[in-house]
């Protein structure tokens, strides 16, 4: 005790010699917070970006999604036509010379587009690219198309299809939203199989899990880099652990024909999950998964509330998999950065680029990395809504939300004593680029 009593003075003059004795986060930001968000975005607008989420496509392309928008769906306010930000991103990518999207004057952005569709080269969309500062995008997709850049898009491929090979009458009678989205994941199963030259499904659980393990391996060989599950729409994001003999008895039942109840299906669901995460983890594939508010009449925000998951993150069998929760569990924002405490988890901000405005991203971003600064990533979700807003303005607008926000949020924690400006800049390149080039391999 008295080595320790007399120790103190000699921290504390260590201490006041780096300066961390005076270091304190204050609540309130200090005066000049406006000038260093106008140093900071300076140098945030030259970052190369690593965007973890897109749907690059043209807006016809039957590749761009395993599922389909339903009919008449709710928009949110910043994604209607008449948001002016829209025809601001058309004037900073095309020149475009009008400040509306009335159909005569929006026929010049779609004519404009539909030639570059009909050339068919990959130099159209890496332009987009260009013109953003954005270095790298994964692509979510059924297949790459041939108009996209392998250098620059990466391929994220779906495998929700894997659970659903029986008779599925009594879930597309279930609801308008069902009725649109189980036939095309019906389709992508038959392509699955007719990729890897299986005529019908397998006679016995084995040789299904057998074509789940080698579609997983050639998609990757491919050119894929992750595999994503659209899950929260379907059904609860949680997996329950079934033994494999109750799965086995589900599928020797229905293999050949037969509506299975919800419960036997849900445990055949629940099984075929935990083949793909466990074949994921040999092939070091990430797996992705929409966690966040959705689109239709019926989709279940506490079926996608990113909390269900927390039994499979969680789990020591999984330790070797990097799970990504994309869209950051939005509106469930604060319990998806907990769920980032773990070493495997990771969440972007996708979606919420476009969904809400820059000064609640900025609130967003800011508690994640007040936290959890190296598990957050950029995501643009960008996405093709009609043939005037495409991929293309929503690309803009997301990215320019992320690097106005962060820059925000940065600015007030510098202001509030957090840290300096240069590790600032140090966090929007975490956010921005490194975390998720470090994730996928490509960190220079």
């Amino acid at each position: 005790m008295k080595r320790l009593i007399l120790s103190c003075p000699v921290l504390l003059i260590m201490l006041a010699g780096t300066g961390l004795v005076h270091a304190q986060a204050r609540p309130l930001p200090s005066a000049d917070l406006q000038n260093i968000y106008d140093r900071l975005l300076k140098q945030i607008d030259r970052i190369p970006i690593y965007d973890n989420h897109s749907h690059t496509t043209f807006p016809d392309d039957s590749d761009m999604d395993a599922m389909a928008s339903p009919p008449d769906e709710s928009i949110v306010m910043r994604l209607r036509d008449s948001n002016p930000e829209f025809a601001t991103a058309a004037k900073a990518l095309f020149g475009y010379p009008y400040d509306d999207f009335k159909p005569e004057h929006a026929k010049w952005l779609i004519d404009k587009k539909k030639a570059a569709e009909a050339a068919g080269r990959t130099a159209y969309w890496d332009s987009i690219l260009d013109k953003m500062n954005i270095e790298t995008c994964l692509a979510n997709r059924v297949a790459l198309a041939p108009y996209l850049d392998p250098k620059r898009f990466h391929w994220v491929f779906f495998v929700d299809s894997f659970l659903f090979p029986f008779d599925n009458h009594n879930l597309i009678a279930k609801n308008g939203d069902m009725a649109v989205y189980i036939p095309l994941q019906e389709r992508v199963l038959q392509r699955y199989m007719k990729q890897e030259n299986v005529n019908g499904l397998p006679a016995n659980l084995a040789g299904y899990e057998a074509f789940i393990r080698q579609m997983l391996a050639d998609n990757q060989k491919k050119g894929g880099v992750a595999m994503k599950f659209e899950a929260a729409y379907f059904r609860s994001l949680y997996f329950r652990d079934p033994p494999r003999e109750k799965a086995e008895a589900v599928y020797g039942q229905f293999r050949a024909g037969g509506v299975p109840s919800e419960e036997d299906y849900r445990t055949f669901q629940d099984y075929v999950f935990r083949v793909l995460i466990d074949q994921a983890g040999k092939l070091k594939l990430p797996v992705h998964f929409h966690s966040a508010v959705g689109i239709g009449d019926y989709f279940s925000l506490r079926n996608g509330n990113p909390l269900n998951l927390e039994n499979v993150l969680r789990d020591p069998r999984y330790s070797n998999v990097k799970f990504v929760l994309i869209h950051g569990g939005y509106p469930y924002t604060l319990d998806m950065i907990w769920l980032t405490a773990a070493k495997n988890v990771y969440t972007d901000s996708s979606l919420m680029g476009y969904y809400v405005y820059p000064s609640e991203l900025k609130n967003i971003l800011k508690q994640w990395i007040s936290l959890f600064p190296e598990k957050i990533m950029f995501g643009s979700d960008a996405f093709p809504f009609n043939d005037a807003v495409g991929a293309e303005e929503t690309f803009w607008l997301a990215a320019r939300s992320a690097r106005t926000a962060v820059a925000a949020a940065l600015a007030e924690l510098v202001a509030e004593g957090a840290f300096t400006e240069e590790k600032a800049l140090e966090m929007a390149h975490l956010y921005l680029h490194d975390n998720a080039a470090k994730l996928y391999g490509d960190m220079k």
